[in-house]
């Protein structure tokens, strides 16, 4: 009996390492195929930090040419106000 719970408990563990591995990978895919937008993203909702805010969802103003947030490349340069280049300082 304890050799049967041993082998169900190896093979539960193993697809949990294989899904997570997996789902790392096809995470990886998608942020290969993605760009950081500037100046498009609504006031609360970039991505990450700006010049002015130290952290994801704290943009201050809709439009902030210093707040991103990640888009299907080739998606950016067709929004109005899109940059992919950060504001210089």
């Amino acid at each position: 009996m304890k050799n049967a719970n041993r082998a169900v408990t190896t093979a539960l563990a193993s697809l949990v390492a294989l899904s997570a591995f997996s789902a790392q990978s096809v995470h990886a895919e998608e942020k290969k195929d993605m760009e950081k937008c500037y100046g498009v993203a609504k006031a609360g909702k970039n991505d990450c930090k700006t010049a002015t805010s130290a952290c994801a969802g704290h943009s201050t103003a809709d439009s902030q040419a210093d707040a991103f947030i990640a888009l299907p490349k080739g998606t950016c340069e067709r929004i109005n106000g899109g940059s992919l280049e950060a504001p210089k300082s």
